[in-house]
C-alpha cells in the first residue's frame, strides 16, 4: 500500500493539463524550478499533499463512524456530517463575514458535531434504537435538507456565491503550503485519537453489553472515537469542501483484505483512503483536458455504485 501511494504520489505530480517528462518531475521534487515543467511541478506538491491528508482523514473518518455506529453504511457524507460542516461554513461566511482558515476549520467541525449529534438523535427515535438503516436514512435525508439550506443561504449573498459554489463540489485545486499547514493540527489530532481508539472500537464490535463486561466504558468510548473523527472530517472539509464516499469505499475494500481488526483499519485505511483521493485527482485531471473535473465529482462517480452494491446485499437488507 505505501509503494502504490509512493507511485500515485509522483504521477500526480507529473500528470496534469501539462504532462511533465521524469527528467523535470525529480529536480522539481527536489526544488528546481528552472523550466515550465518544473514550474508545472512545484505547483502541485501542494495540491497532492492536501490530497493525500484529505483521502487519509476521511478514510480514517469513515472507519471509526463504521466502527462507532456499528453500521457499515456510515460515512461523513452519507451521514450529512459533511454537508452539515458545509452549511455552517455557509452560515458563517454570508451572514458573520468569515474569512480565516481557522474560522473556517472551527465553523466546519462545529457543523459536523452538531450534525452528527442530530442524526444519531434522529436515528435513535422508535423501536430498535439506532439501527443501520434508520441512520443511513436520517443522514440522508438530513443531507438533501442541507443542500437545500445551503442554496437558500447563498442566494441572499451574490457576492459570495460563485465561490461557496465551487467549494461546495469538493476538490483539492488551489491548495497552498498555508492552508494544508493550518489543517495539520487538527488532523494530527484526530488522527492519535483514531489510532488510540482502535482497540476500543473492536471492543464495541462484540456489542455493547460484552463491551461493557470486558471493561470498557461505551459512552465514552464512542464519545471520543467520535470526536477524533469529527476533527478529521470537520478540518478536511473546510480546506477541501464536501467530498464525499471516501470515508465508505475505502474501509469495506479495507476490511474484505485485511480483516476486521481495527488496529490495523485505521492506520491501513489511512493509506489506501490517500491512494484513492490521489487517482480521483489525477482522473479528473485527465478526462477532462484541458479543464479539470474536481475530486469530488470522480469520487461521486466510483462511490454511488459501490454505495447501491452494499445497500443490495443480502446482509444489510436484513438490518
Amino acid at each position: 500500500m505505501l509503494a502504490a501511494l509512493a507511485v500515485l504520489t509522483v504521477l500526480s505530480v507529473a500528470v496534469g493539463t501539462r504532462d511533465v517528462a521524469w527528467h523535470d518531475v525529480f529536480p522539481a521534487l527536489a526544488g528546481h524550478v528552472e523550466s515550465i515543467e518544473q514550474a508545472a511541478v512545484a505547483v502541485r506538491i501542494p495540491r497532492t499533499l492536501l490530497a493525500v491528508l484529505a483521502g487519509a482523514a476521511l478514510a480514517v473518518s469513515g472507519t471509526v463512524m463504521q466502527g462507532v455506529t456499528r453500521n457499515p453504511l456510515a460515512e461523513p457524507g452519507i451521514l450529512g456530517v459533511n454537508m452539515g460542516a458545509s452549511l455552517a461554513i455557509a452560515i458563517g461566511v454570508a451572514w458573520f463575514g468569515i474569512a480565516s482558515t481557522q474560522a473556517f476549520i472551527w465553523t466546519a467541525i462545529a457543523g459536523a458535531w452538531g450534525t452528527a449529534i442530530f442524526v444519531y438523535a434522529i436515528g435513535s427515535l422508535g423501536r430498535g434504537g439506532a439501527t443501520p438503516l434508520k441512520l443511513a436514512l436520517a443522514g440522508t435525508a438530513t443531507n438533501v435538507a442541507f443542500v437545500s439550506l445551503v442554496l437558500a443561504v447563498l442566494l441572499t449573498r451574490n457576492d459570495v456565491a460563485g465561490g461557496m459554489r465551487s467549494w461546495q463540489v469538493g476538490g483539492v485545486g488551489g491548495a497552498t503550503n498555508d492552508r494544508t499547514a493550518a489543517i495539520l493540527p487538527f488532523l494530527a489530532a484526530g488522527f492519535v485519537v483514531s489510532l488510540l481508539s482502535a482497540r476500543k472500537l473492536n471492543s464495541l464490535a462484540l456489542g455493547d453489553d460484552v463491551a461493557a463486561g470486558l471493561g470498557e466504558r461505551v459512552a465514552r468510548t464512542r464519545v471520543v472515537a467520535s470526536f477524533g473523527a469529527i476533527l478529521l472530517c470537520g478540518a478536511t472539509t473546510a480546506a477541501c469542501g464536501p467530498i464525499a464516499f471516501v470515508g465508505l469505499v475505502v474501509p469495506h475494500l479495507c476490511r474484505s483484505l485485511f480483516g476486521s481488526d481495527y488496529r490495523w483499519l485505521v492506520p491501513i485505511g489511512a493509506v489506501a483512503g490517500a491512494s484513492l483521493l490521489l487517482v480521483a485527482d489525477v482522473v479528473g485531471r485527465v478526462v477532462a483536458r484541458p479543464s479539470e473535473l474536481d475530486v469530488g465529482i470522480v469520487t461521486a462517480f466510483l462511490g454511488a455504485p459501490f454505495f447501491v452494491w452494499i445497500v443490495r446485499r443480502q446482509r444489510i437488507r436484513e438490518l
